[in-house]
């Protein structure tokens, strides 16, 4: 079956730093591009951070520019979100989901997430 599990994610002090890790099951992360995404409470889901399969390419929200980098282990089918000098309103319920082979494809599946929360 088909799964993705978000992991990583805890309680850091701001300018802290987490790396989260999607691991795939079922397929081949290494075909698909994937997006990491973000909720905090009261507000939508916003997109962070993509990783294209057909290039490489990565994408990230202005907001998380300079500070977060995504990468991935095809060899552990697994995608990573490293993020640094995180702020609080990083803080937020992280989910990764295929994209299809590029970051601008439709979604497909999600993760359960993996709860960040930046605070003193």
């Amino acid at each position: 079956q088909v799964q993705l599990v978000e992991s990583g994610g805890g309680l850091v002090q701001p300018g802290g730093s987490l790396r989260l890790s999607c691991a795939a099951s079922g397929f081949s992360l290494g075909y698909l591009a994937i997006g990491w995404f973000r909720q905090a409470p009261g507000k939508e889901r916003e997109g962070v951070s993509c990783i294209s399969s057909s290039d490489g390419s990565t994408y990230y929200a202005d907001s998380v520019k300079g500070r977060f980098a995504i990468s991935r282990d095809n060899a552990k089918n697994t995608v990573y979100l490293h993020m640094n000098s995180l702020k609080p309103e990083d803080t937020a319920v992280y989910y990764c989901a295929t994209r299809g082979i590029n970051c601008g494809s439709p979604g497909g599946y999600w993760g359960q997430g993996t709860q960040v929360t930046v605070s003193s």
